[in-house]
């Protein structure tokens, strides 16, 4: 599922225009024309990475899993983007935008050298009919519809200028992090599909989109090729082809990397990187993590017209009850236990590598902390007694035993689910630990047959995609529909939501942003245990470098663009490079000189492709 450091926002008081130049700034290591791939003597140019993760749908508008979202980054470009090394916003399809003073028109100046895999040349009307169509259509607002709930209007000025209105200021407008679609492909399958829009998976193959790749093939559980887009306006990937190859086990994708037949497998546990660590032709590189990981309760499932249904424990509708598991889970053993250290202790939504987004609770606010004394005073005070076997009984007479969905897929969320299991019966509470298929797990939390069940989201460098997805909004119009992982609604989670949406200010969104989460710890519903640090290997002697995000310090896989495969260029037959950089992260063969005009000077940056760039 979706899902770093979120956008500076743009004072009401000064227009902020992006001029080319300026855009250009921001993209100093990142987006630098990366060489299209040369004669290197390999018989093929093919980057090839292990997943595990089927995908949901190659139709942008409804697309939500993690693995999917990230092959489609590489096939849509968005007006914006995320810049490499910073994660500030970047030039992308928009070469320069700005607000009005009262920050509600923002108008958008599109690039006019972009066509389509097919050929035809994309405009302002792209631009407008994708907006509109999410603005219109609620089956095709389920990916983004966050992105335009404040859209009055969307109209094209010219061919290449887009003139955004809002109903009221909309702090997300620097990160419009939606796949602009051809109208002229699009528009009939929205008119075909009809109500059955949302069931439509963009099988239809080649996809027609303006990244620097075109989705070519899919074969379900095998593999999904992606050939390189040649005339891509920011230039020509080095790899011919992008291919992401299916492994059910990650032991069996690690052992493909070691043999060479994967280039690059991510998410990996410590073992396996530790195992990885100082073979010859494989790097590892290590990131702080920008996903969490979690389990939510079920606090007793309905629709937004008030629909109940699932058969979730009738006893998790108490706050005090969801209160006393998590006073009785210790985040530090999670991180000792499920992910041999490499993570970090979660207390609020957003990872700790996003700055001032992030939150935890401290001193008066610990509310929740660590306590299992404390836990069991709780449950004893609120009527939970214990049976002769030492599990609880409600008030109400039902036994505390819960069902608990984890992914069998995810060692270190097999690995939790195993301390949550012991931790749990500390506070007599019996739980029946059902390590199941990652399907088996997404069917019964739309159906809402869960007591207790395993969840993760990829928090962006502007976080409101993942609170969108707890407002009373999301809930489900019928059961199965719903936008997140929780059966949350709060009238007060969804105030602050509205008004950090509307906050232009960077201060003071981050402070009701932090409000949001201290909701989400308070009520209970969501857990959020640790940030696992990101673990990667790939191998030196297929790619000779790729950009990190951020830089330095970075990730590969799961970026906010397309960086890395779009920078990573093939190594030339005979000139792999055994020691390779544990972090092995510049943008092509050597140096890459990237020459900016900007304040009326030349600035010249060089990057090195050493093994210092680990550091």
């Amino acid at each position: 599922m979706h899902s770093h450091r979120p956008p500076p926002a743009p004072p009401l008081n000064l227009l902020r225009r992006v001029t080319t130049a300026g855009a250009a700034l921001l993209l100093v290591g990142a987006a630098a024309a990366a060489p299209a791939a040369a004669d290197t003597g390999n018989e093929t140019d093919t980057l090839t990475v292990a997943i595990a993760q089927q995908v949901d749908s190659f139709n942008p508008f409804t697309a939500q899993l993690a693995v999917t979202t990230s092959i489609l980054n590489h096939v849509y470009d968005s007006l914006v983007t995320v810049d490499a090394a910073t994660n500030e916003p970047a030039a992308a399809l928009a070469e320069e935008w700005e607000p009005s003073e009262d920050g509600l028109t923002w108008t958008f100046h599109l690039r006019e050298d972009v066509v389509f895999s097919d050929g035809e040349p994309l405009t302002a009307d792209d631009v407008v009919w994708t907006f509109t169509t999410i603005m219109e259509n609620e089956s095709a607002a389920i990916a983004n519809g966050s992105y335009v709930s404040g859209f009055d209007s969307v109209t094209a000025e010219g061919d290449h200028t887009v003139v955004i209105e809002l109903g009221e200021p909309q702090a997300t407008m620097s990160s419009l992090n939606v796949p602009i679609v051809p109208r002229h492909v699009w528009e009939p399958i929205l008119e075909n599909e009809g109500e059955a829009f949302a069931d439509y998976t963009g099988e239809d193959l080649p996809a027609v989109g303006s990244g620097p790749f075109v989705l070519t093939e899919h074969q379900r559980g095998e593999h999904i090729t992606l050939e390189a887009n040649p005339d891509h306006w920011r230039g020509a990937p080095g790899f011919d082809d992008l291919v992401f190859r299916y492994y059910s086990e990650k032991d069996a994708a690690v052992e493909a990397l070691r043999s060479g037949e994967v280039s690059l497998v991510y998410e990996l546990t410590e073992a396996q990187a530790t195992a990885l660590e100082g073979l010859d032709d494989i790097a590892v590189n290590f990131a702080d993590g920008k996903r969490f990981q979690a389990f939510t309760m079920n606090p007793g499932a309905r629709t937004q017209d008030g629909e109940e249904f699932g058969d979730g424990h009738p006893a998790l509708s108490d706050a005090t009850l969801r209160r006393a598991i998590v006073r009785a889970i210790d985040n530090e053993e999670i991180v000792d236990k499920a992910h041999g250290g490499r993570a970090t202790a979660a207390g609020g939504y957003v990872p700790a590598r996003y700055g001032d987004y992030h939150w935890a609770p401290e001193g008066e606010e610990a509310t929740l902390s660590f306590d299992p004394e404390a836990s069991n005073a709780m449950l004893d005070d609120a009527g939970y007694e214990r049976g002769d076997d030492g599990v609880r009984v409600s008030p109400e007479g039902d036994r505390l035993e819960l069902r608990m969905h984890v992914h069998q897929d995810r060692p270190d969320n097999v690995n939790a689910g195993l301390v949550v299991v012991e931790r749990l019966a500390d506070i007599g509470i019996e739980v029946e630990n059902l390590t199941v298929d990652p399907g088996v797990l997404s069917d019964a939390l739309y159906a809402a047959e869960y007591d207790l069940i395993f969840t993760g989201w990829t928090v962006n460098p502007d976080p409101d995609y993942v609170f969108s997805i707890h407002t009373c909004d999301a809930l489900p119009e019928e059961p199965g529909s719903m936008q997140g992982d929780a059966y949350f609604c709060d009238e007060e989670y969804d105030e602050l939501y509205r008004a950090q949406l509307a906050e232009y200010d960077r201060t003071a969104r981050a402070e009701i942003i932090h409000d949001l989460q201290r909701v989400i710890y308070e009520e209970a519903v969501v857990n959020v245990l640790a940030y696992p640090d990101i673990r990667e290997a790939y191998r030196t002697d297929q790619i000779s470098g790729m950009q990190i995000q951020p830089d330095p310090g970075g990730n590969i896989w799961g970026q906010d663009g397309y960086w890395a495969f779009w920078s990573a260029q093939p190594v030339a037959a005979g000139e792999g490079d055994p020691s390779g950089p544990s972090a092995g992260v510049w943008i092509g063969v050597g140096a890459v000189v990237l020459v900016l005009v900007a304040a009326g000077g030349f600035v010249l940056f060089r990057r090195r492709a050493t093994a210092e760039d680990r550091e």
